[in-house]
């Protein structure tokens, strides 16, 4: 069966939320210094900004997964239900340390982003938004599929190209606005 590609947004929105709604956790993946994977179970809340899919990352700033994203930002986020419904967000990911973020990045955690995803990161972070142990990941996605389980229909999102992303995503270092 044939992909259907879209540059907008809106037209995958609701099954983009309905999917991650229901999976809620996604793995994330990033590559090391000698170009190999490295995946991990998390969790992130998701918003729409200027029309296009936000992703944010509450996360202990390891060694690993900052020698990773100081590397190569390039990250893939994959959701998958046993009805074999999946997600795969191809992204920038950097983190973000401005206190605006961190706060905002909280607030969604703890109000769900979308709603029914997140949770009460006081239980990790006891300190609140301010606690030195507390780190923010953005995700800026270039790509996203969707898969459909039930007849493996695939929709594809990618913005129109533009001078940013050329329409095949970012180079190294790229950022996506």
């Amino acid at each position: 069966m044939p992909t259907t590609k879209v540059s907008d947004f809106s037209e995958v929105r609701d099954t983009f939320f309905s999917y991650v709604r229901d999976i809620k956790y996604a793995t994330m993946v990033t590559v090391d210094r000698k170009h190999r994977p490295r995946a991990r179970v998390l969790l992130p809340v998701w918003e729409i900004v200027d029309g296009r899919p936000v992703g944010w990352l509450a996360a202990y700033k390891t060694p690993v997964k900052a020698a990773h994203l100081a590397d190569n930002p390039h990250t893939t986020y994959s959701y998958w239900n046993p009805r074999q419904n999946t997600v795969h967000v191809d992204a920038l990911s950097a983190w973000a340390e401005d206190e605006a973020s961190r706060r905002h990045a909280w607030e969604l955690y703890t109000w769900g982003g979308p709603p029914g995803v997140g949770y009460d990161p006081v239980h990790y972070w006891r300190g609140g938004p301010d606690d030195p142990e507390y780190h923010v990941i953005r995700i800026e996605p270039w790509r996203i599929q969707l898969v459909r389980g039930s007849d493996l229909r695939s929709t594809l999102w990618q913005p129109a190209r533009d001078a940013v992303t050329d329409g095949s995503g970012p180079g190294v270092g790229e950022r996506v606005a």
